[in-house]
């Protein structure tokens, strides 16, 4: 029988409300080259993941909008909302990027990287963009949960710096469903599973290009640095899976995207949201579109 919607047994909480913060950060800042609490492999994760995010996030946007016709009416609308808070995330990391190249990091080579995998989504069927989308977003959703629950991953870096990584991270949280929700949508006449099997193909090759892209910018970053050998990629691997290791703490909500039943809102951390919320309550945007 085909699998609908209402087959996910979590949905998101029905008190759920997205709402985009216009806010602006760094503008007229100097920032220093290692701003990231002078941690040079730090710096370099981070500056090489904003590097994704203008292009990366315009994609999320048109893989979504794809979808956004015939949607129910509570999905159109967080759809719309999860729009404009992409719109704004992308318009910072462009500020951001900027910032990086000024303290002397040439991003050209990570910059063409993004386009040339981009462009392999020109052929897929639209629903395959929003299956990479979908996986791509539970990415962001588990980096954005591990940055507010652990303060030691921006601990030192510039006040504006870690207040932009801050306001991305409780709106990746806040919209964690929306590309869920949607593909559940798009794929409502499919078996549960077939979606299972193209959700779980899809997310073992994001999760290999998304860490082996990641591993390459921040090599290329450090190489700019003069930082190079086998000490480096010690340094780096140390980064990922020991301390303050991202990439160790994001095991268990990896492992839970293939778990039946899964749904974004099986765990709700909105009271990571509630906890940095209050700095941006003066920027707050209508959500419609």
């Amino acid at each position: 029988m085909p699998s609908t919607m209402s087959t996910s047994s979590t949905k998101p909480p029905a008190d759920l409300t997205i709402t985009p913060r216009d806010r602006r950060f760094g503008r007229g800042q100097t920032q220093s080259r290692w701003w990231l609490g002078g941690d040079p492999i730090a710096t370099a994760f981070y500056n090489a993941l904003s590097v994704t995010f203008p292009r990366g996030e315009a994609f999320f946007i048109e893989s979504v909008r794809a979808f956004r016709d015939g949607a129910p009416p509570k999905l159109a609308g967080e759809i719309n909302a999860f729009i404009k808070q992409e719109v704004a995330h992308s318009r910072e990391h462009v500020s951001f990027n900027k910032r990086v190249v000024d303290a002397g990091y040439d991003i050209t080579k990570l910059e063409a990287k993004v386009i040339e995998v981009l462009d392999l989504t020109k052929s897929r069927d639209p629903v395959i963009n929003l299956a990479v989308t979908m996986v791509l977003e539970h990415y962001t959703a588990m980096m954005a949960h591990v940055s507010l629950t652990d303060p030691v991953h921006f601990a030192g870096a510039d006040e504006e710096s870690k207040a932009l990584w801050r306001w991305h991270a409780i709106e990746e949280i806040e919209h964690k469903g929306v590309a869920y929700d949607t593909w559940l949508h798009a794929t409502r006449d499919w078996t549960r599973g077939k979606r299972w099997r193209i959700k779980a193909l899809v997310m073992l090759l994001v999760t290999l290009n998304f860490w082996m892209n990641r591993y390459k910018g921040v090599v290329e970053l450090l190489a700019q640095d003069g930082i190079s050998g086998w000490r480096m990629h010690a340094r780096i691997a140390w980064f990922f899976f020991g301390n303050p290791g991202i990439g160790r703490k994001l095991i268990p909500a990896w492992v839970a995207f293939f778990m039946p039943g899964f749904h974004p809102w099986n765990h709700d951390d909105r009271d990571l949201i509630g906890l940095s919320d209050s700095d941006y309550a003066d920027a707050r945007m209508a959500a419609a579109a």
